[in-house]
């Protein structure tokens, strides 16, 4: 089979994980682990496998003009990424969080357009547009909060900031998968991140009672360390050596569909005509913006 063909594979692996996480990771957030502290395990997870796996491969060294990429890698991606997301999911609900996930697309694309002077057609603006109109219907439709969604409309600006920082880290990281190995890049990226959000993280994380936590947290904390973690960016980092960006930025399509059927199939959220609205509008927005142009318009241009 082609190297495209586990790529692709990868990518969805990605999208699965990351829509499954919505619910795993709210369950037990904030009573037994808060969103910090579940960053710092998060972090210092990641640091050990990557850097215990790197032990068996071939040592690669990294140019000393790169290590400022890795940094500023690490701070968009492993930093304020995740800091984002899991204090948003924690104040706001799964499907809010599988829905929001759907912009890092159209976020990639705007990026792209703003810093690395791509061009934007206008199907693509009207894209972008859709996008902006779901995530924006989310924010102010909120009613009321819940015991298990304190500050929806927080969370899910703070969900939003977690897509425009991914969309970054995706653009920045992308270069470097052409260059270094993925272990070789990530042992860094996430040293460098736990180094950078030790000051944030570590409060929480002391908090964090590990002896009286029941099965139920310890197989969720597991789940976020060896799945969401380690095995999406050793997956994603895989994928972007072969795909696009924007390629891979499609899969997003999968995420919010699989983290709103499980949240829903699980009891953990419920689905009304908001979201669904929502939903439809921000998934329109991505097809418009992830859709090539005819073989003609090509030409044309």
């Amino acid at each position: 089979m082609s190297n495209r063909f586990w790529a692709l594979l990868a990518a969805m692996g990605t999208a699965t994980i990351y829509g499954l996480n919505h619910t795993i990771a709210k369950v037990i957030m904030p009573h037994y682990v808060g969103a910090f502290g579940f960053v710092f395990i998060r972090l210092f997870g990641a640091v050990i496998l990557f850097w215990i796996i790197s032990l068996f491969l071939k040592k690669e060294k990294i140019d000393r003009g790169d290590f400022m990429k890795i940094f500023i890698g690490s701070l968009l991606g492993m930093c304020i990424n995740m800091l984002s997301f899991l204090k948003g999911l924690q104040l706001s609900t799964p499907v809010n969080s599988g829905i929001f996930a759907t912009l890092v697309p159209i976020m990639i694309l705007v990026l792209s357009y703003v810093f690395l002077g791509e061009k934007i057609s206008n199907k693509k603006i009207y894209g972008v547009l859709l996008g902006f109109m779901g995530a924006l219907l989310l924010v102010i439709s909120v009613k009321e909060n819940s015991p298990n969604a304190p500050n929806i409309v927080l969370g899910n600006i703070l969900l939003m900031v977690n897509s425009i920082f991914y969309a970054a880290y995706v653009i920045v990281v992308k270069p470097l998968t052409q260059k270094y190995s993925t272990v070789t890049i990530m042992k860094w990226m996430f040293l460098s991140g736990f180094i950078i959000s030790f000051p944030i993280t570590i409060s929480e994380f002391n908090e964090i009672d590990f002896p009286s936590l029941p099965f139920d947290a310890i197989w969720r904390i597991g789940f976020v360390i060896i799945g969401t973690t380690f095995m999406t960016y050793l997956l994603s980092f895989y994928a972007l050596k072969t795909l696009q960006a924007s390629t891979f930025g499609v899969f997003a399509y999968a995420q919010p569909l699989i983290a709103i059927f499980y949240a829903v199939a699980s009891g953990n959220d419920f689905i009304d005509m908001i979201k669904i609205v929502a939903c439809i509008l921000t998934l329109s927005g991505v097809y418009l913006v992830s859709k090539k142009p005819s073989l003609k318009k090509e030409i044309q241009n």
